[in-house]
């Protein structure tokens, strides 16, 4: 049996991975351990977030299908942080657990190109460094030209709760006992990381009159760019917003000592997620704070499921606790007073790769043809593991087809920012995506992914030519809209100015362009149109009123990125020695050596690299190998 790329893992990783190589027209063969688990939602029952609702777009700006099953699979949807600026705003759904991997398994049973194999790997096929395919537990061998491992927590994964530690995944599946191993045979080093979940509640026994209700957005929410069918509005199911209290706090200190991480175990290895934390975690590192937020969040509302359907998700609350304080934690809580525990919290410990091994299209620097993409590179996340699946996907066809790899740029994706941080920084715990993280985040919008990306999904065939003309035509509508709000102009009529007045903005005494007076913070084109009429759709008006109120701030973004793009060209021969660089400190050499970098921009980000080290590089280059600087 033979196919042009293996992807392991049905995750969401593995989705976006096989489904890319499959619609770039080559043989794909997914292999999962439970094809009932394909795209399983182990932990929060949401889609996006802050940042990461960008990454979803971005998705399916490249041609990815998280978007889409995420908008056919909701159960509300809203806008986050949409009082604050458009660099930081982004979606977050409420998806369904039932319907959402359902709608995603039925779009791979039915892609073309595509065999999905229950099965469990445990080795590769090397050949002198290069990988030709898997092994399976049975023996079995299939060959292929490019493998793409997308293993999420199941490499030798342990469910921690107390003292007590067991051998298996996140549904109490069998894990791979020995894929790590090999990898770590093959010369790849293997890290051990956490993460964990919290408890699921029955509904019917919250008292939801002592939380805060947190409805969905009254107006329609799409991840996907392209044609979607409205919904209906007011059967958005409610979360809930409800607080810790002292009694929590005392009850975590009480028994800290029982908590897996703080001394249940004594041989727990794996680092936990930074920025998204246990309960004990918080209570032990913001001592200072009275009382930590939590979320109460439906799993599903299709009640016949005996897993999710009166299953409700409390975010906040992970913990590795055991299962008598566990109860004691949750009846601490207003409203959960007699709550009913379906499923208890666990911590999960898993084997990783360290991220620096891999190159920045994904392919790993040690072993030729393969990659890998999600939580196995040390993130966390569904939609992080998606981003990079898509990408790998993409890579891996590519270099089937003998073409360059698509390295998205920083100042182009938050998948940009996410795969370079990992290639060039590492990790020290499983990484999460933040608004932060992009220096660029400006020009990174969620109502912008298609004009950033769309392109890249065109040429690497993802996109159609029906989907490409429509972005053109949005394209050539906001240039249009633009000229047009230059030559029109406001004059100081009398409704104007009343107008004007009771939005708190100042009267005008001669004629303004629309453009212009569009600068102002408190005006937005909506409020232009009581004057005129723009027939453009809400899309191609949004892009015009960002671009114009924030024209000074994107244009230095864009200074400044084209900057730093500047020294992405600049290349680094494959071939150089950085221990026969003098002055260097002794980390940045080890790190340079390490990453192996390809360009200057790239050398400048990696972590321990001082711009004083970079400066000496230069200099050697243009000695050793009469680089120009300029």
């Amino acid at each position: 049996m033979e196919y042009e790329i293996i992807v392991v893992g049905g995750g969401h990783a593995g989705c976006e991975a096989c489904l890319a190589s499959a619609r770039m027209g080559h043989k794909t063969l997914l292999v999962t351990s439970n094809v009932n688990n394909i795209a399983d939602m182990p932990c929060n029952p949401s889609i996006g977030g802050s940042a990461k609702g960008i990454v979803v777009r971005e998705i399916d700006a490249l041609g990815g299908q998280m978007g889409k099953c995420a908008d056919a699979g909701k159960i509300q949807i809203k806008m986050l942080n949409s009082a604050k600026g458009p660099a930081v705003q982004a979606l977050r759904a409420q998806a369904d657990k039932i319907t959402y991997p359902k709608i995603m398994k039925q779009v791979l049973e039915n892609q073309e190109n595509l065999t999905i194999l229950e099965g469990m790997v445990e080795d590769l096929i090397v050949d002198n460094n290069i990988v030709k395919g898997i092994i399976l537990e049975n023996g079995e061998k299939i060959n292929s030209q490019a493998v793409i491992l997308t293993t999420g927590t199941y490499l030798k994964a342990d469910i921690m709760v107390g003292n007590t530690r067991h051998r298996e995944g996140p549904h109490g599946e069998k894990p791979s006992m020995h894929l790590s191993d090999k990898l770590k045979d093959y010369g790849l080093n293997i890290v051990r990381l956490k993460t964990g979940t919290p408890q699921r509640i029955d509904k019917n026994t919250i008292d939801y009159s002592k939380a805060k209700v947190e409805n969905g957005d009254n107006e329609y929410r799409y991840f996907s760019f392209d044609d979607n069918e409205k919904y209906d509005l007011n059967s958005q199911v409610p979360c809930h917003l409800i607080y810790t209290t002292d009694e929590t706090k005392k009850i975590i200190l009480d028994n800290l000592n029982k908590s897996s991480m703080y001394g249940g175990l004594d041989d727990v290895k794996g680092v936990g997620p930074r920025y998204c934390p246990s309960i004990e975690d918080k209570i032990v590192r913001f001592g200072d704070k009275e009382k930590h937020q939590l979320f109460l969040e439906p799993e599903s509302i299709i009640e016949e499921s005996e897993e999710y359907g009166n299953s409700i998700y409390i975010q906040g609350f992970s913990t590795s606790m055991p299962y008598d304080v566990q109860e004691k934690m949750v009846h601490s809580l207003p409203g959960l007073e007699n709550a009913k525990i379906l499923k208890y919290a666990y911590a999960i410990e898993y084997d990783a790769v360290y991220p620096t091994q891999m190159n920045l299209s994904l392919e790993s620097k040690i072993l030729e043809n393969l990659y890998t993409a999600g939580q196995i590179n040390g993130t966390s996340g569904y939609e992080e593991a998606a981003g990079q699946g898509l990408i790998a996907g993409i890579n891996a066809s590519l270099k089937i087809e003998g073409k360059d790899p698509l390295i998205l740029k920083r100042n182009e994706s938050y998948i940009g920012v996410l795969i370079d941080d990992l290639v060039n920084k590492g990790i020290k715990d499983p990484y999460r995506l933040l608004t932060s993280r992009a220096e660029y985040r400006l020009l990174l919008r969620s109502d912008n992914a298609d004009l950033r990306l769309r392109k890249y999904g065109y040429e690497v065939g993802l996109i159609a030519e029906k989907e490409y003309e429509k972005l053109n035509k949005k394209i050539e509508d906001i240039n249009k809209l633009t000229e047009e709000l230059k030559s029109i102009k406001l004059t100081s009529k009398e409704e104007v100015n009343k107008y004007l007045e009771s939005i708190n903005s100042t009267p005008i005494k001669d004629g303004i362009t629309y453009y212009n007076i569009l600068k102002r913070p408190e005006i937005n084109i909506e409020d232009l149109e009581k004057f005129s009429n723009f027939d453009y759709s809400n899309e191609v008006k949004e892009q015009v009123n960002i671009n114009i109120k924030y024209q000074g701030y994107i244009a230095k973004a864009e200074r400044e990125a084209a900057k730093m793009n500047d020294l992405d060209n600049k290349l680094i021969p494959d071939d150089i020695d950085y221990s026969k660089i003098k002055n260097i400190a002794s980390e940045a050499k080890q790190k340079l050596t390490e990453v192996r970098p390809k360009s200057i921009g790239q050398a400048l980000r990696i972590s321990g690299v001082n711009p004083a080290d970079i400066s000496i590089l230069m200099i050697y280059l243009k000695k050793e190998y009469h680089y120009d600087r300029k």
